[in-house]
């Protein structure tokens, strides 16, 4: 009677466990929730990625050329991107689909090459990886990024971030960080039906279009990217979410200042990368000295008013690019070094913004300073500053290339950390508040105002900084950054790209970049040391805790059938 009790007893707990099982399926196949247990929440997406994700209503596929075998480090962004990658299929109602490819494994090493050759046309961008171990150092070539695709059209996504004088690992984690930004961008630029329109304004003697070709292209992923003539047209800047004034050298008009206020005023951003001294680039061509002498912009008025001071004066700066200077002749070749020049200083972005967190060094010529001025409602952010060792002078300035040939003292250096990029965000007060007449007050054409809703606008004391190199043989731009004397590209072109899209993101998907996940890395040298050890617990010791269990239980079964 009792084993038929207890027989009956364990029918019915299975026949309840299975119900409660199917309930369970069952309530959870409507709803949906996904545990992140990391401390930093390093798997919880934001809200405005889950909302466009939420919005997709087709398949974006991601073609990923990570794959193959990589050291440690690697591995690990491969890993972090396939789980980011899930996170994201997992949030789109399954509408994004991905692979893994390596781009090397052909054995056909012409085919491999033409691949290459397919790639870097489509924006990805190579390194030579040098893998050292304990048998020695080996070169791979590699391509971290990938290509996302939706509706037939594709952009490419860069997984490696590097930054001048970071560890490997710490490239690797600002890289981990990145992941759910840059991806989601990629999103947003294929699936966006309707582009904000974004303003190049000219007619003043800014950088003509081959000159910003490079940042332009770029923003033509994001945005309708035009070239505005304002020529006191009132509605010249109508439909604009964002204006760029790239290094104006001819004074602006007050018909054309008052334009852009007014646009200004009614929430339009702005980026301004003013230059307040003209410096000769041919002078110093030919005659290796140029004298950097003030011009007038009419503009300081307004900057003034908006909260930032650019100062007459230039910054140099220890903390430099490099330039070729002949040293002398080895028979009849001369002899080329490459010296630092500190007119042209190399900016390290710092601080947890989203425009400048872990971005690499940014190269300026001819840079002033800048001053922020008290401006009720407005709050200010410094985006970037020259280093510890650097100085402005007030001009004047001569700039001479015999500097070169002069040792640098670092304590003549004594003015640091100069401001070259501000933020300013609030309310602003308009340029011509109480300056204007009735007539115009009152205008309903013009709907002039002398307070501006919540807006926002970086001010640069660098127009170059947005200026890309040109090869004039074939009139092709070089891209934005790239150093034909080092042969290496800084991160100017990135840091414009952050600015345009913080001033006219609406969804607050760039808050995302300033994410932190804390690196958790193995002690190498610990590792090294005890690798024995830790390779006996990790395989001979589940094995002897199965073991040890099956004894014990077998010993117990025995027991118990025994008696």
């Amino acid at each position: 009677m009792s084993s038929k009790r207890n027989k009956k007893r364990d029918l019915t707990a299975l026949g309840l466990s299975i119900i409660i099982l199917i309930l369970l399926n069952f309530v959870a196949s409507f709803l949906f929730h996904r545990f992140d247990l990391t401390s930093e929440k390093r798997y919880t997406l934001s809200d405005a990625t889950k909302k466009l994700l939420s919005e997709l209503d087709d398949v974006v596929y991601v073609k990923v050329y990570l794959e193959g075998d990589f050291p440690s480090g690697f591995k690990r962004l491969r890993n972090e991107t396939k789980e980011m990658l899930d996170e994201f299929r997992a949030y789109s109602n399954n509408n994004i689909e991905y692979e893994f490819i390596n781009p090397s494994e052909n054995p056909d090493k012409k085919q491999v090459e033409e691949v290459y050759k397919q790639l870097y046309k489509k924006g990805l961008q190579r390194f030579n990886l040098e893998d050292k171990t304990d048998e020695g150092t080996t070169e791979k070539l590699i391509w971290p990024g990938a290509i996302v695709s939706y509706r037939g059209h594709e952009v490419p996504w860069s997984l490696l971030k590097t930054q001048l004088g970071q560890s490997s690992e710490g490239q690797l984690n600002n890289s981990i960080q990145s992941l759910e930004y840059e991806f989601a961008s990629c999103i947003r630029n294929l699936s966006t039906m309707i582009r904000p329109e974004i303003g190049f304004i000219e007619g003043h003697g800014e950088l003509d279009t081959l000159a910003v070709e490079d940042v332009a292209i770029s923003l033509s992923h994001f945005y309708t990217v035009k070239r505005i003539a304002i020529d006191s047209q009132l509605d010249a800047l109508k439909g604009l979410s964002a204006i760029i004034i790239a290094k104006p050298v001819t004074a602006f008009s007050k018909k054309d200042k008052f334009i852009i206020d007014q646009f200004i005023m009614k929430g339009g951003k702005s980026l301004w990368l003013i230059d307040p001294l003209y410096t000769s680039p041919d002078s110093l061509r030919k005659n290796g000295a140029t004298l950097a002498v003030p011009f007038d912009l009419n503009l300081d008025d307004m900057l003034f008013r908006y909260g930032v001071r650019v100062n007459p004066d230039m910054v140099m700066d220890v903390q430099s690019s490099v330039i070729p200077v002949k040293t002398g002749m080895q028979g009849n070749s001369p002899t080329i070094e490459l010296k630092p020049w500190i007119f042209s200083p190399l900016l390290m972005p710092s601080g947890n913004h989203p425009i400048v967190k872990n971005l690499d060094v940014i190269k300026v010529d001819f840079a002033a300073s800048m001053d922020t001025i008290a401006a009720p409602g407005i709050q200010k952010t410094i985006l970037l500053q020259s280093s510890k060792y650097s100085k402005n002078i007030v001009a004047p300035v001569r700039v001479d290339m015999r500097i070169l040939n002069m040792p640098l003292d670092e304590a003549q250096f004594n003015t640091p950390y100069r401001n070259i990029a501000v933020l300013l965000e609030g309310e602003f007060e308009s340029v011509y508040k109480n300056r204007v007449t009735p007539a115009i007050a009152k205008d309903s054409a013009i709907a002039y105002k002398d307070h501006s809703v919540a807006t926002k606008m970086i001010v640069i004391s660098d127009g170059d900084m947005i200026r890309n190199d040109i090869q004039y043989s074939t009139m092709k731009a070089y891209p934005l950054g790239y150093d034909k004397y080092t042969n290496r590209t800084f991160g100017n072109k990135n840091f414009i790209l952050n600015c345009v899209n913080y001033l006219c993101d609406d969804s607050g998907l760039i808050s995302v970049r300033a994410r932190e996940l804390t690196l958790r890395l193995l002690d190498k040298k610990k590792l090294k040391n005890e690798k024995l050890k830790w390779q006996l617990i990790n395989t001979v010791l589940p094995l002897l805790l199965i073991l040890l269990f099956g004894i014990i239980h077998t010993i117990r079964r025995s027991r118990k059938y025994s008696s």
